[in-house]
């Protein structure tokens, strides 16, 4: 029923329905704000996000027409937490988003070569690089990256170890700056 609830839910948003939008906060609310509680380890500010993402849904269906209905609004969400965290005092940033950061840092460009690949291009690189990887470690990597979850969230989420989740990571991270290097972002 998940497909034809989520086409429901933007056949309803597309007609202005008022009650499509809260069949959304039904169905994704409790995902959205997860998600934004990764990002920034407040309760409150991840309900405030998940509203942002859902009323971004209600100005932008129409015109756009999501596929996969779950994708665009958690872009939504991210987004939004992302500023969130972006207008908060340098000293109050979620070290947890640091922390990913610095894992990361190893693996994406300098701020001189990034500017030299354009931020298009480099999320293109990063499509491409998922779709080398199998399927759990690309499930992993973005529960990791794009989603902020804790290493132990994902382990208990997938049925893993925390040793193996890490050990994924690792690897994938390995993989992504071998893939970036092959590409020539790298020097």
């Amino acid at each position: 029923m998940g497909k034809t609830e989520d086409l429901e839910i933007i056949e309803g948003l597309w007609r202005r329905d008022e009650a499509a939008l809260a069949a959304l906060r039904a169905r994704y609310g409790a995902r959205l704000r997860r998600l934004a509680f990764g990002v920034l380890r407040s309760e409150e500010d991840a309900e405030e996000c998940e509203s942002d993402a859902c009323l971004k849904a209600w100005e932008t269906i129409p015109p756009r027409r999501p596929s996969q209905l779950f994708a665009y609004l958690a872009a939504l969400c991210r987004s939004s937490a992302l500023h969130r965290l972006e207008k908060q005092a340098a000293a109050k940033r979620s070290a947890e988003l640091v922390a990913l950061t610095a894992e990361l840092e190893a693996c994406i460009p300098d701020g001189a070569a990034e500017r030299a690949c354009e931020a298009l291009a480099l999320g293109s690189l990063l499509s491409d690089f998922l779709r080398t990887l199998n399927a759990e470690s690309r499930r992993i990597f973005l529960r990791r990256y794009f989603y902020a979850e804790e290493v132990r969230e994902i382990a208990r989420g997938l049925g893993f170890s925390e040793g193996k989740v890490k050990s994924s990571l690792h690897r994938s991270r390995k993989k992504l700056r071998a893939y970036l290097e092959k590409e020539g972002v790298f020097p």
